[in-house]
């Protein structure tokens, strides 16, 4: 059995370090080029593609000292995001970090990189390091000296570290594979609802595609739509439902709590005691869809096939319930571009990184209102689809919850592998 020994960081690491924002903020990235990973893309055991920035060649340049390599682990060192951690994915190098980001290059000599990624990520040491990013400062922060003195508990031979971090990426490989599954099925379901709500090219009677084969089209003040369509608005679909709960009077209940937490951590509901929420939430019905009132148009939309019980969510979120064979439907509406940026466009506030959208403002959005006998037909199409999506949550959520479990014995020490 491989003794495990205490090493600084510094003593394991080839590299310790963050960068900067090129000159000229947001208005200086590039529609593509080199990748510049901020804190909004590290997220705990994976890694976010939305906001990725891009700058060219001359502004990577100026952060030569900040090169991303394969196997690098990043973590986000300021702010409400603090101590997140994450593998740099291959396919966004070249890549470079800003001033939020750090990275953490293992001496392999001496670290599995891997294991390094399970220390940070177990959930004990979670603890650890927001405790020393919140000392002795107005805004959360970890310095290149506070991650330097970091103490890890390793075998001191690196095949062992290997084995350990092996055992913990079986779960996430498979959490992998059941998010690209979803991720496909859901885009497939997007594919398919523009082809019949935007081109109109959903089947006839003869299953052939409507408006090509010379469906009948009639004028409406947002163009030609198929014949016996008409224009309405969100709300002829999907209604606001505002029913809460005190989670409170129940201290003992477990409670399934969507919050916006949740939506940028991975989008999944944490379990709660009724003890540990302090105030009213609204309650999560079947076939509900969550829409984040702040930033709605950046993701934060969740389709809720059918929820755990006792699921409630923040009052951030804005609860939807689709009508009578409206949830696929409604499904691909509000994940259509165009709808999530007619929300963009009504949500208001004091700056641009805190503007709400009020549900009255995505009730009356317009938007095609097809025959039933067309919205029926869609729901059969895609509903098993949907259906496969929510399973799929259901395995990620087990599958993730053994591997936290498992996670801080390992990483202890308290299991050993032989």
């Amino acid at each position: 059995m491989s003794e495990w020994k205490d090493f600084e960081l510094r003593e394991l690491t080839t590299k310790i370090g963050s960068g900067a924002t090129p000159r000229g903020g947001q208005e200086a990235y590039k529609a593509e080029g080199i990748s510049l990973i901020r804190s909004q893309n590290i997220l705990d055991f994976s890694f976010s593609y939305s906001g990725l920035a891009f700058i060219d060649d001359e502004q990577a340049d100026g952060l030569k000292n900040v090169i991303i390599e394969e196997d690098d682990i990043l973590i986000n060192i300021t702010g409400d995001s603090v101590a997140r951690v994450a593998k740099v994915p291959m396919n966004v190098l070249p890549a470079r970090v800003n001033q939020h980001v750090a990275i953490l290059r293992a001496d392999k000599a001496k670290l599995h990189p891997d294991f390094l990624l399970y220390y940070l990520l177990n959930p004990v040491y979670k603890k650890h390091l927001l405790r020393i990013a919140s000392d002795g400062a107005t805004r959360n922060a970890l310095t290149k000296s506070d991650l330097e003195e970091l103490v890890i508990v390793a075998p001191e031979n690196v095949c062992k570290q290997k084995e350990v971090a092996n055992l913990l990426s079986i779960y996430d490989k498979k959490i992998a594979l059941l998010r690209q599954q979803n991720q496909d099925l859901e885009e497939l379901a997007q594919t398919l609802f523009k082809r019949w709500f935007v081109e109109f090219e959903f089947p006839n009677e003869n299953g052939e595609p409507y408006k090509s084969s010379g469906g009948k089209m009639v004028e409406s003040e947002i163009g030609e739509i198929p014949e016996r369509w008409r224009v309405g608005e969100v709300s002829n679909h999907v209604s606001h439902s505002t029913k809460s709960i005190n989670p409170n009077s129940q201290p003992d209940k477990e409670f399934y709590h969507y919050s916006i937490p949740a939506f940028d951590n991975g989008k999944y509901p944490v379990l709660e005691l009724g003890n540990d929420i302090l105030s009213n939430k609204y309650i999560v019905t079947e076939k509900s869809i969550l829409v984040s009132k702040l930033n709605p148009s950046t993701s934060r939309i969740w389709t809720v096939f059918m929820p755990k019980p006792n699921a409630i969510c923040s009052t951030e979120i804005q609860v939807f319930i689709p009508k009578p064979n409206r949830y696929a439907f409604a499904f691909g509406l509000f994940h259509y571009n165009g709808v999530k940026k007619e929300m963009a466009q009504r949500a208001s506030g004091t700056s641009s990184s805190h503007q709400r959208v009020r549900p009255g403002d995505i009730l009356n959005i317009e938007c095609i209102v097809p025959t039933n006998e067309t919205l029926k037909k869609f729901n059969d199409a895609i509903f098993d689809s949907l259906k496969k999506v929510e399973d799929n949550q259901e395995e990620i959520q087990t599958l993730t919850h053994l591997r936290d479990t498992l996670l801080p014995k390992l990483m202890s020490g308290e299991i050993r592998i032989t």
